[in-house]
């Protein structure tokens, strides 16, 4: 008995099932692709494929950081967006450092008043986000009216090198994402983080500063999204008003962090399976993509399928809890 449990806890465990999930999908679109006379497993698209994975995951593992102290961050799109403007135009007139450090810093303040609006305020962190993103909205529309800025070729090779078929971004999310599970589960301030979400009242009486932790989350969460913004800028080869919105990075990365089971309220899940939960979504596209799925039919199918594994980890919570 003492063995077997540990093994059912990890086949229950939703991080587990969403890779399984993942493994899945991709099978399934491979027979699908092949069945209409198409080649899913070429190497340009398994490379397209882990691209598509970097931005949203960069998004998604910093979304992860919040939603696990309860909160969210629906500004991402737009400081997505600000964030290729502002590295390209730096980037076009100075050099790479300084705009990186100019979109780090330009996160770090974005996630800091997300953090204070929503712990000094009192403003619930859906309306207080999108506060935020409105603003920031608000100074894209008013200062540039199309891209911007012009990222030197050098800084372009982070978008497009590869080594043998893994892109070299790949490797910028992989190292953001162990950072990130380091800080989660090796660290007070990650314990603190899935203190805040489970009940933050009782976190409080227990010694833990909740409202720090909150508006570090909001912090971790921007800098990661600072990261995506450079990333995207590699990409495009300069700034975009719409590199945050027109993919939807916000609701995107959400849905991938509630893919890979976490928890909404909070205190539950991690970032080994939001990774899964973007790879789903990254190879669901790439399926919808080659058979040209008409996009009302894609966003419908996406949407069933997080409904799905909603409802399939709250079956399992509820038998746990039972």
């Amino acid at each position: 008995m003492k063995t077997r449990a540990p093994s059912r806890s990890r086949l229950t465990d939703p991080a587990v099932g969403v890779w399984l999930a993942a493994a899945g999908v991709t099978a399934l679109g491979w027979i699908v692709v092949a069945a209409r006379g198409g080649d899913f497993l070429t190497l340009s698209n398994v490379v397209g494929i882990l691209q598509n994975c970097v931005a949203l995951g960069l998004v998604a593992v910093g979304q992860t950081a919040v939603i696990l102290t309860g909160s969210l961050d629906l500004s991402v799109a737009y400081l997505i967006s600000l964030g290729t403007l502002v590295a390209a135009t730096t980037m076009e007139d100075g050099s790479v450092v300084t705009a990186v450090l100019a979109v780090l810093a330009l996160s770090a303040a974005v996630g800091l008043a997300n953090g204070l609006i929503v712990t000094g305020l009192k403003v619930n962190a859906f309306i207080a986000t999108l506060g935020t993103a409105f603003i920031l909205r608000g100074w894209i529309e008013d200062n540039y009216t199309g891209p911007a800025g012009k990222v030197p070729a050098s800084f372009q090779h982070l978008g497009y090198d590869r080594m043998g078929p893994i892109p070299v971004s790949l490797f910028l999310l992989a190292a953001v994402a162990a950072a990130m599970w380091l800080i989660t589960r090796r660290t007070r301030f990650g314990h603190h983080l899935y203190a805040t979400g489970g009940d933050e009242h009782a976190a409080r009486l227990s010694g833990v500063r909740t409202r720090r932790t909150i508006i570090a989350a909001h912090v971790l969460c921007s800098l990661c999204v600072g990261a995506a913004a450079l990333f995207l800028a590699s990409r495009l080869g300069a700034g975009a008003p719409w590199a945050g919105t027109e993919a939807r990075y916000d609701l995107e990365s959400i849905a991938a962090v509630v893919l890979g089971g976490t928890v909404l309220a909070g205190g539950r899940g991690g970032v080994a399976g939001t990774l899964g939960g973007v790879l789903v979504l990254a190879v669901l596209d790439s399926v919808f993509n080659q058979l040209g799925v008409d996009p009302f039919f894609k966003n419908v199918v996406r949407g069933i399928v997080i409904i799905a594994a909603v409802a399939i980890y709250a079956r399992r919570g509820s038998r746990r809890s039972a």
